[in-house]
Order: structure tokens, then sequence, then C-alpha cells
């Protein structure tokens, strides 16, 4: 409440008493400051208290029941004004739009212009509230969008295709397959202003999503046919380079949908490498899909691993049940401890979940070779459980690694390691990094540097092996998967 207790200085006050001024001024507020800077000015040019009242709810002013007493009047006769004295104060309301009125509680006597002065402020208070609420749900219906898309983004890295195709129906444009993936890493401010460009690009083609974890990155899903790219040329990353400043941009290989997980890490990967370079955009470098290599040997395998997951009934209705405990499992292993931003869960949620899984399949997901074998077993089973157990599986992760498609890939994997282009002591600053699950700290005391030295390594590193180390989803499980089938390969041949 705006009070003024000197009588001379409440005259003061409202004087000149200029209606055309006032009506100017009151336009002139509602269209720079909107409902609320309209509001106040009017608080100070009549030293009283102004505000709406809603239907139905108390009045939040100094005479509460002197100003209900005039919102009944108004609305028991229909009119459009009311005025109500009080033993101290005057209750002035005007009718808005939606049964609200404009109210004002003055002390008495009231200025003799406050009436005029209420009614020519209440045509742009009403308008500007209209304003407002479309605003709202404007912005209401584009975070329903947001979420909308953001769910779908999550079926498809959950291998639920058909879920995720009913959803974006609702949503434009559909789902391209094949497509490639675009991961853009925009200036703060600048992401919506990039996502109009996308579209543009694309003309309207692109499915694009506000990355849920990286609040600076987009997710675009292309169709393969817009534009058509070579293997060291892509013209949409270069014209959105172009057009976006100091936005850089990561491409996937063409994929199908159903292989979204994979695109996304290998957009991931592009963007690490995308940062190094002045045209600030790189296609994902061409290399064997673990995945793919690891197929054969390891399909039973990781569906054995993953069995006691996919037959958990959880005690309770309301706890996670198999599918929510292999999504957990999965953002965690991409995005660690960001994973709570993907599936809008708590963080103390997330370690209950993780303890969880820890429990039902007997790993230390403290320690990255049971991190690299989980998240070997849920991209070799993206569709979840099979329709029937394996005829065979391999008995356990190192006979799966043993197998020659797995050599073949770990020596194309680490070649970088030691090629001609290599800094010093490369491979052995990975190996360290490895043995010491992928911390920096530990690492960097085992090699004899300082943490920030460790990580400039690392940094360049990313650039050699062309995939993101130090920022997840992280090539580390694949690295160290790598590194074991290696050492089983010497060994073996020993």
């Amino acid at each position: 409440m705006v009070e003024c207790a000197d009588p001379q200085r409440r005259e003061r006050a409202i004087q000149p008493w200029n209606r055309s001024d006032d009506i100017l001024k009151a336009h002139r507020l509602a269209h720079t400051g909107g409902s609320a800077a309209l509001l106040r000015w009017l608080s100070v040019r009549l030293s009283g208290w102004t505000g709406v009242l809603d239907p139905g709810g108390p009045p939040a002013c100094p005479e509460p029941e002197l100003a209900a007493r005039a919102a009944a009047e108004l609305a028991a006769r229909g009119v459009r004004s009311a005025v109500l004295d009080g033993p101290s104060a005057t209750a002035l309301l005007f009718a808005l739009d939606g049964g609200s009125a404009l109210a004002a509680v003055l002390p008495r006597p009231y200025p003799p212009g406050a009436p005029a002065l209420l009614a020519d402020t209440a045509v742009p208070l009403a308008l500007v509230r209209r304003v407002e609420a479309a605003a709202r749900r404007e912005e209401r219906a584009r975070q329903a969008e947001t979420r909308a898309r953001e769910a779908v983004l999550h079926l498809l890295m959950n291998g639920r295709l058909s879920i995720a195709h009913q959803i974006a129906e609702a949503l434009t444009p559909s789902l391209p397959d094949p497509m490639r993936m675009y991961v853009v890493e925009c200036r703060p401010g600048t992401r919506e202003e990039v996502v109009r460009l996308c579209a543009e690009l694309t003309g309207g083609r692109a499915w694009i999503v506000r990355c849920p974890v990286y609040v600076r990155h987009l997710i675009v899903l292309v169709p393969t046919d817009v534009p058509a790219t070579s293997a060291d040329c892509d013209p949409l990353a270069g014209a959105l380079a172009a057009a976006a400043r100091d936005s850089v941009t990561g491409v996937s290989e063409e994929t199908g949908l159903r292989d979204a997980p994979a695109a996304y890490t290998q957009a991931f990967h592009a963007l690490a490498v995308a940062r190094g370079r002045a045209d600030r955009y790189a296609r994902f470098g061409p290399g064997p899909e673990l995945a793919l290599a690891a197929h054969t040997a390891g399909a039973g395998w990781a569906e054995a691993l993953l069995g006691p997951l996919h037959g958990y009934v959880p005690r309770r209705p309301q706890d996670p049940g198999a599918q929510e405990l292999r999504a957990t499992a999965h953002a965690w292993l991409n995005f660690t401890s960001h994973a709570t931003r993907l599936l809008k869960i708590h963080r103390n949620t997330l370690a209950t979940r993780l303890r969880l899984v820890e429990e039902i399949l007997g790993l230390d997901l403290a320690r990255l070779p049971d991190q690299a074998s989980l998240s070997l077993a849920l991209r070799l089973t993206p569709g979840g459980p099979p329709p029937r157990p394996a005829d065979t599986a391999a008995a356990s992760l190192d006979e799966v690694l043993r197998h020659p498609s797995l050599a073949q890939w770990a020596r194309r994997h680490l070649r970088p390691l030691t090629g001609p282009d290599a800094p010093s002591g490369a491979r052995d600053t990975v190996r360290v990094w490895l043995r010491h699950d992928a911390r920096l700290v530990p690492a960097a005391a085992a090699l004899g540097i300082s943490v920030p030295g460790a990580r400039k390594r690392l940094t360049r590193i990313e650039t050699l092996l062309e995939r993101s180390l130090l920022q997840s989803p992280s090539a580390r499980h694949d690295l160290w998967l790598a590194h074991r089938a290696e050492e089983l390969g010497v060994c073996h041949a020993d």
C-alpha cells in the first residue's frame, strides 16, 4: 500500500490534475511496463492502494471487508462501477473482463478526480491484461511442446520407436527415417534464434529438440536428402555456422531412427572435434561401431547380464519397474549427474535407482569396468528384453572381447594413440586415466602432473581420437573396452 499521511502532501501528489496527460501516461505505461507498472503508477498518483480484484478470491488490500462489500455490490447490481464509503476509507471499483475489477482503496476524502482517472485507466489495463494472458497461454503451449519433444527424444534413446512416433505425429514435422543427427552448441541466449535458423535452412523438415541436459545444445534430426552431403562437406552445418555466429555443430553418420542413441553419441563426439576447427563443424570420423562389431559375440552375453534387470518386478506399484530402471542406467552412463535433467528426477531419486540397479545386477557402478560392461550390454539390447532367451551366450565379458571382430575393432579404435600425429605419451595418459576410473584428479597424481595439465593432454587426445572424453557422453567406456580387448588379445597370442 502507498500511504500519504500528510493531507498537503496528498494534495500535491495529485496536482495538477490534467486528465489528458494522465490518459497518455497510463497508455504509455501499459505499453512499456504492463499491468504491474500501470498499477504502481496509479497507487502513487492517488496516494492509496490500487489493484485488481479477481472473482472468488479474498481482496488483498488494506480494507478487505470494505473492498469485498463493494465487489459484491458490483456483481449484484450488474453495473460497471461502484463506490462504497467506510469509516476512514472509500473503495472505488471499475469492472474489467471475466468478473475482475480495478479497485482503489483511498483515505477519505478521496480526490474528486479519482473516479475519472480510474475509469480512464481501466481501458488500457483491460487491454494489457488480455495481452499478458495471451502471452502466458503461449508460453504454456511452448513449454508443453518442449516437454513433448523431450519425451519423444527420451523414447528414441530407449528404443521405444512406436510410442515415439505416436507422440511425434501430434507435432510437426514427422520423425525422419533415415536421418542424420546434428548437435548444435549455441552462444548463451541464442538458442531460440538457432531453432528458427535450423527450421528455415531445412525447409521446416528438421525435427528439433532443445537438449534437456545441456542448455546451450540443440538436437536436430534431419532427413538424409536435406541437404545432400559428402564425407568432408556438410552444407547445412556450414550454412548454420555462417548464419549463427559462434555456434558449433557436430554431425552423425546417416542412420536409421532405431539407431538414434548411436547417432547422438556420434554427433556429440563430432562436436568435440568441431570446437577446434575454424569452420566450426565436423562430421563423425569414420570408424567401426562397437555395437555392430560386438553383436555376434555379445548379444547373448548382454541378454544374460541384463536378464535379472529385465525380469525385475517392483514390490510396490509406485516403485520404478524394469524399463524405468534401464532408462535410468542408460541416462546416467551417458550424462552422469546431469541425467537428473533428462529424467526430470531429484538427485536422491537417481542415486536410489542406481543402487537398486547395482543390487539387481551385482555391479559396482563406481568402477569403470562395470560401467563399460553395462554400457555395452545396453547398446546390444536397444529394444529391451528379447522375446525369448538366447540359445547360447558368452560366459563373460572377457570371452566377448576375445572374439576376432572385437580384436579388430580395438586395434582400429586405439590406432590414433600411437600414430604419427599422436602427442608424446598419449597412450600412457589414456591408460592411466582409465586405470583410475576416468577420474581426473587421481590420474593427474599418478602421471605426476597438475590437474589442468592432465585436462590439456586429454583435450588434445579428444581431437586425435575425434571423440569426447571429458564431457559426457564420453568415449571412456569404449576406450576401456578397447584396452581390455587388446590386453586379452596379447595374452592370448602369448
